[in-house]
């Protein structure tokens, strides 16, 4: 859901078009999987697998049935053969797995790493940002811009669906906090957020591309699009939806929640 509306947001301001995107992701388990079938629901087609043995291609008969889904024709058989010409790349796996010199030959414009590896990311910023001054890298730590921390989507994600008593958690209701995340991320920036970042100035943009973890209104804008999603595509129990007086009742939450901080 995260990197999603990280995706969402350059994909806008690239200019670049979801179907067009060559897609790496290092770590075959189940983050890994969930996040390349978000990216497919989004509209990307090339996507490179990667587990401890390689890259998952269509040659390999170690496959169980989640990877078999990402296995196509492929002559790449290592992270270095997948990053040349990658638009983004997503890492699930370990520390320091990204060469400085893979990311140079990454896409002309715009590249987007997501280095999630904890504490340790698969490339530090830094050493990205240095072989490729244009890149636009999140990880999952709270002293580097972009952090894609999973406190932004999951309570709020679980809010919105008891909230209505959903039955389940469709693809859409995902998809709706992908959303509702990247909107968020072009609000302006309370003080109180830059605050707590230390930083003077947040603004959308290449280091702001997805909201603080701090921001109270990630509860209303995600819990209010998944209640609303879940309502669309009928797996909510509650029939009569009032979705602004939901947004205003979630709106009083954070507001109270913002006080006791």
């Amino acid at each position: 859901v995260i990197t999603t509306a990280g995706l969402i947001n350059v994909l806008e301001m690239s200019g670049k078009k979801a179907e067009d995107l060559k897609v790496v992701v290092i770590g075959a388990g189940a983050s890994g999987i969930a996040c390349a079938s978000m990216y497919k629901r989004l509209g990307v087609k090339n996507i490179t697998m990667l587990d401890s043995k390689g890259v998952i291609h269509s040659g390999r008969d170690d496959l169980n049935k989640q990877k078999q889904m990402f296995a196509f024709d492929t002559e790449d058989r290592t992270l270095e053969d997948a990053m040349k010409g990658a638009d983004m790349v997503l890492g699930l796996s370990g520390a320091d797995l990204i060469d400085p010199e893979w990311v140079k030959t990454m896409s002309d414009t715009s590249p987007i790493i997501f280095a999630c590896a904890n504490p340790n990311p698969e490339i530090k910023p830094p050493l990205a940002k240095e072989a490729r001054p244009d890149v636009i890298i999140g990880t999952g730590r709270s002293d580097y811009p972009n952090q894609v921390n999973n406190v932004l989507g999951f309570p709020q994600i679980f809010r919105g669906a008891l909230d209505v008593r959903a039955t389940k958690i469709t693809e859409n209701m995902k998809m709706a906090a992908s959303r509702a995340l990247a909107s968020l991320a072009k609000e302006t920036v309370p003080d109180s957020v830059k605050k707590a970042h230390g930083r003077e100035t947040m603004e959308f943009g290449t280091e702001y591309i997805i909201p603080s973890p701090f921001d109270r209104r990630v509860l209303v804008y995600v819990a209010s699009a998944v209640a609303q999603a879940a309502v669309e595509d009928g797996v909510a129990r509650i029939k009569e939806f009032d979705i602004d007086a939901y947004r205003e009742k979630l709106q009083h939450l954070a507001e109270h929640l913002d006080g006791k901080r």
